[in-house]
C-alpha cells in the first residue's frame, strides 16, 4: 500500500493507472457492473477561512483557524491534520483528513489558497471492458457509510444495499480490519503533515510528498489520483475472502449466410449451357456426324485430290481406324506439271 500511496502522489499528470490486473484470453471481454472496496476522496476550498496579516499591501503571514500558518517570504506550503470546513464533518475520515495552506509568494496579498481533503473507505461500482487487448474501466458510483467508525479494536464494516452491489445474495459486506485502518491512517497522517518553501536561495521541504503537493497545479485532482492508486492496490489483493469479478470473453467466428437470389444468374447459365450441349449431342447422333475434331487424318482420307482409302477396302471413318491405317500407307510430295505441289500415295 505504501508504494500505491507514493505512486498516486507522484504520478505524472495526476493520472494513476485506472486499470488493474485482468485476464482476457480473446482480447475482447466485458463485465457486468461489479462492486469493490475502494478509497474515495472529497476536497473543498477553504481559502475563505484564511486570515491574512498584511500592512500596505505587504503580507507577513497567512493562517487558518486551528490549522497551518505561513510566515516569511517566498513560496510556502504548510499541511496538517485539521477540521475546518463543515461540509466534511459528516464524512468519517477513515483514511485521512488534512488541510494544506499554499502560497506562491507570502509577501503578496491574496496569493494564498487553502484546500481541505477527506479520504475515506467506500464501496465503488465499476464497469469494465477490454477491446483489442486494451482495458477500460471506470467507477460508476460510490457508496459510503456515514455512521461507520473505526477505532480501538473495532473493524470498519461497509454493507451497501443490494440494489447498489447487483448481488443476488442477501447482503455483501466489505470489511477493513482495525489493524490495517489504524496503520494506514498513522502512515498517512505522518506523510501529509509537514511544511516547506521556495525562495531565492533554494528550496526545502519536510518530505517529498510536501514538495509534490506544493508543485501540483490542482491539489484536488492529485488527491483523487491518490485515491485511485490506493483503490487499485486494494482490488489487486488476494485475501482469500473476496473473489475476482467474472465476465464474458468474446471471440470472432465466421458464419456463412447464403443469399439464394444471387445464384439465379449463374444457375441459369449452367442450365442453358447444359441444354445446348445436350442438343448438340442429340443432333450429332441424329445426323450421324463423326467426331473428327481438328484431326488432319480426316482430310487426308476423305479430302479432294487425295484419297487414301483403298477401293478394295471399306472406307474408314473413325479417327482410331484412320490412325491405324495411316501406319501402313506411304505418301510423297511431288511437283505437278503446272508448277504446284501435290501429296501423292506411293504406287499411284
Amino acid at each position: 500500500m505504501k508504494a500505491a500511496i507514493y505512486n498516486g502522489v507522484f504520478a505524472i499528470q495526476d493520472s494513476a493507472n485506472a486499470g488493474v490486473a485482468h485476464t482476457c484470453s480473446t482480447g475482447h471481454c466485458s463485465w457486468r457492473n461489479f462492486s469493490s472496496l475502494a478509497v474515495c476522496s472529497r476536497c473543498v476550498n477553504v481559502t475563505s477561512y484564511v486570515k491574512e496579516s498584511c500592512t500596505d499591501g505587504k503580507c507577513y503571514s497567512f493562517s487558518l483557524p486551528n490549522g497551518p500558518v505561513l510566515t516569511g517570504l517566498g513560496g510556502q506550503i504548510n499541511s496538517s491534520v485539521t477540521n475546518i470546513s463543515s461540509e466534511l464533518h459528516r464524512i468519517e475520515p477513515s483514511v485521512l483528513r488534512f488541510t494544506s495552506l499554499i502560497s506562491r509568494d507570502v509577501s503578496k496579498a491574496h496569493s494564498v489558497s487553502a484546500v481541505e481533503c477527506s479520504m475515506f473507505y467506500c464501496v465503488g461500482k465499476y464497469v469494465a471492458t477490454v477491446k483489442d487487448g486494451v482495458v477500460s474501466q471506470r467507477m460508476l458510483a460510490s457508496w459510503r457509510n456515514d455512521s461507520a467508525r473505526h477505532g480501538g479494536a473495532s473493524d470498519l464494516i461497509l454493507r451497501p444495499p443490494n440494489n447498489f452491489t447487483n448481488s443476488s445474495q442477501k447482503s455483501v459486506t466489505f470489511n477493513v480490519t482495525h489493524v490495517a485502518a489504524a496503520a494506514i491512517n498513522s502512515f498517512m497522517t505522518r506523510k501529509f503533515t509537514g511544511a516547506g518553501g521556495v525562495n531565492h536561495s533554494g528550496s526545502i521541504f519536510s518530505s517529498d510528498i510536501m514538495q509534490a503537493l506544493y508543485d501540483t497545479s490542482n491539489l484536488t485532482k492529485r488527491i483523487d489520483n491518490l485515491a485511485t492508486s490506493m483503490t487499485n492496490n486494494i482490488r489487486e489483493q488476494d485475501d482469500h475472502v473476496s473473489g475476482p469479478a467474472c465476465g464474458i470473453a468474446w471471440a470472432n467466428e465466421t458464419y456463412v449466410h447464403v443469399r439464394w437470389a444471387w445464384f439465379a444468374f449463374p444457375a441459369t447459365l449452367i442450365l442453358i449451357s447444359a441444354s445446348f450441349l445436350l442438343g448438340v449431342i442429340l443432333e450429332t447422333r441424329y445426323r450421324d456426324i463423326l467426331i473428327w475434331k481438328s484431326s488432319n487424318l480426316a482430310l487426308l482420307f476423305h479430302g479432294r485430290g487425295l484419297n487414301l482409302n483403298s477401293p478394295s477396302e471399306r472406307p474408314v471413318r473413325r479417327l482410331s481406324a484412320m490412325a491405324s491405317r495411316a501406319t501402313e500407307i506411304k505418301a510423297e510430295l511431288l511437283e505437278t506439271p503446272e508448277g504446284g505441289w501435290k501429296l501423292t500415295q506411293e504406287g499411284q
